[in-house]
């Protein structure tokens, strides 16, 4: 698991199933926030039990990810072109799998983070080809990760991961935030279905890319959350 891997992991998965976290008992919504060396994204999060929808903007479009632990499956909606693409979750294999890993995990104590009680806790994953990810995560009462400042290192690089929830409301959540729309298109995983999904149509409907100012950042996309799926 590279740096880059590890970093998308800690930042999209931590948060709710993995690093012997419990998952939430509760349900729940936030706004979101994540930095790395790439660029920011914000957004929101939707949580249920077993079920999780992150809203994000994509050069400019909003896009949905839906996740269903309870289906084994990941969807991917462009709301305003209304087509999905629908990825499983494989049982093995997966770049998040950190069986291989050493975990340490110590309370350091509690801590306000935007406006919400919390303990802060330290971890430290090593895994066997000697990348290393350390720093701090924040948990509220229910077991939401609510901040991450963490640092993934490997033989290559050094980057550092920061994501925090703000407005968190603990509730039930409404069924349908996890479901396909309807009238929405399912695309295939072929590189046709697939270009069209990650670059959408221009203006004029000829499905040709846009072109991207290279002075901006690039933000977490579309390309990257399908890549922790692989």
């Amino acid at each position: 698991m590279n740096v880059q891997t590890l970093l998308l992991f800690a930042g999209a998965v931590i948060s709710s199933t993995a690093v012997a976290l419990e998952a939430p008992k509760v349900e729940y919504s936030a706004d979101t926030y994540m930095e790395t060396a790439e660029g920011t994204t914000q957004g929101a999060v939707y949580s249920a039990h077993g079920k999780e929808r992150r809203e994000f903007v994509q050069e400019g479009e909003k896009v949905v990810m839906i996740i269903r632990q309870d289906k084994k499956v990941v969807w991917m909606l462009r709301p305003e072109d209304k087509i999905y693409m629908e990825t499983k979750i494989p049982k093995e294999g997966r770049k998040d799998d950190l069986s291989a890993y050493k975990i340490e995990q110590t309370t350091v104590g509690a801590e306000t983070v935007n406006g919400v009680r919390t303990t802060k806790s330290k971890i430290i994953m090593i895994g066997p080809k000697g990348d290393k990810l350390g720093g701090f995560y924040w948990t509220s009462r229910e077991g939401i990760v609510v901040k991450i400042d963490a640092i993934a290192v490997d033989k290559k690089s050094k980057e550092r991961i920061k994501s925090e929830l703000t407005n968190l409301k603990v509730g039930k959540q409404n069924a349908s935030l996890f479901e396909i729309p309807s009238g929405y298109e399912k695309m295939d995983m072929s590189m046709g279905g697939l270009g069209k999904m990650m670059t959408g149509a221009d203006d004029k409907g000829t499905g040709e890319k846009q072109p991207q100012e290279s002075s901006k950042k690039k933000s977490f996309g579309l390309k990257d959350a399908l890549d922790l799926l692989k």
